[in-house]
């Protein structure tokens, strides 16, 4: 018996059950200052358990959400991560997606929650109790732990945000690499296609280049490389007047006129290498298609002309010891006046011309005489006569060609 007449009751409660709480008195509802304060301890403590209930079902969360985040680092290797699978079709990660973006996603956003939750926690506090009437060590107390636990739920927000940006680089770098397997293997196919000619035989069209122009033009995709002889064959169809113009020209660094074939003018023919100029006794502006080879050798600088499978002249003394030198630009139908333009409308090759080969060495007489007259198809080593290898441009066409036994019925 207790003063008063009050008695305790005694009531059996489970072992995991929480004690209960006298029920404390409304606030300022005819209380002493002393029994108030009371009352607000009561309530704090009730507080303070419910928001412990609250930290371990949070620390329960984080523990799953954990759990969860390890199973998901274990990466696509076959021994865990989101995309292990057990029979059929069994996810692992229970109910997290199997999308690494969306898992991360997922964990932020309930870690997101749980600090949504802690801030609604803190201002209820701060709203039921007032903290000028708690005593100054059970204040600093409870903010302690407030700052404690916000402290660590920062920590681990922290850590996911970390281990979402590792999981978003690695997939940004396997999409890297598949992007640039998936953009080689196009350029692959881009390379076969344009392989592959519009034409019965990569070597049966001609170059047409119908106007007097600088814009009108051809570019053999290939360079040369240093030569010390050369022989360049061709057939040509054109009677422009006055001139041809310039069938080809090879430019290098330095020198816009390596190797130069051009009727400028009234001028005849002309061969020019390292700038210097031989006349060549050719005669191709009667409109007809006409077979054309130039052989040259470094040694005392001798050339050859034929037309249409005959020698027409040989001269020595044309840039002698002078090597053709590499890696130039090669233009069908212009003359270069400085590596791969400016052009002059003046020199412009007009007419057609088709079978453009360049060997790297000179032909005999007779092996260019059986071109001449179709008896055998000889590319050229060094440039091939080929539809992938000569690009056009400015309103130059590639159009097919008439047979060798054709052009022959034209001469």
């Amino acid at each position: 018996m207790l003063p008063g007449g009050r008695r305790f009751v005694c009531t059996s409660l489970p072992l995991d059950a929480a004690c209960p709480l006298p029920a404390a008195p409304a606030p300022g509802v005819g209380l002493a200052p002393e029994e108030e304060l009371k009352a607000t301890v009561l309530r704090l403590r009730e507080t303070i358990l419910q928001q412990k209930e609250t930290l371990g079902q949070q620390r329960e969360t984080i523990r799953e959400l954990t759990a969860k985040l390890g199973r998901c680092e274990g990466g696509p290797d076959g021994k865990g991560g989101p995309w292990r699978k057990e029979g059929k079709g069994k996810d692992t990660m229970g109910d997290l997606p199997r999308d690494p973006g969306q898992v991360i996603d997922q964990l932020s956003r309930t870690m997101q929650t749980l600090k949504d939750r802690l801030e609604n926690l803190e201002h209820q506090l701060r709203s039921n109790v007032s903290y000028a009437a708690l005593p100054l060590d059970l204040r600093e107390m409870l903010q302690k732990r407030l700052g404690d636990l916000e402290r660590q739920l920062f920590s681990r927000v922290a850590e996911l945000e970390n281990e979402k940006s590792l999981l978003h680089n690695e997939t940004s770098s396997h999409r890297q690499r598949t992007e640039a397997a998936l953009n080689a293997l196009l350029e692959r196919v881009s390379e076969l296609e344009r392989g592959t000619s519009a034409f019965k035989s990569p070597d049966e069209f001609k170059v047409s280049l119908p106007l007097r122009t600088n814009y009108l033009y051809g570019k053999v995709k290939k360079t040369l490389p240093e030569l010390y002889a050369f022989t360049v064959c061709l057939w040509l169809k054109s009677s422009a007047s006055p001139g041809i113009g310039t069938p080809f020209s090879y430019a290098v660094p330095g020198q816009a006129n390596e190797v130069v074939l051009i009727e400028w003018g009234n001028n005849p023919i002309e061969l020019l290498i390292n700038d210097k100029v031989a006349q060549l006794p050719l005669f191709i502006s009667d409109g007809k298609w006409h077979h054309i080879c130039i052989t040259w050798t470094t040694r005392d600088g001798m050339w050859e002309a034929f037309q249409d499978g005959e020698k027409l002249g040989t001269v020595a003394n044309l840039a002698p010891w002078h090597p053709i030198k590499p890696g130039g630009v090669l233009i069908l139908g212009q003359e270069q006046d400085t590596v791969g333009g400016r052009f002059d409308a003046t020199q412009a090759f007009v007419g057609e011309m088709s079978q453009f080969n360049i060997w790297d060495r000179v032909l005999k007489p007779e092996d260019i005489m059986n071109i001449a007259n179709c008896s055998t198809n000889m590319p050229g080593n060094i440039i091939p006569w080929v539809d992938n290898n000569v690009d056009v441009f400015g309103g130059a066409a590639k159009w097919p060609v008439e047979t060798c036994e054709e052009r022959l019925l034209d001469l």
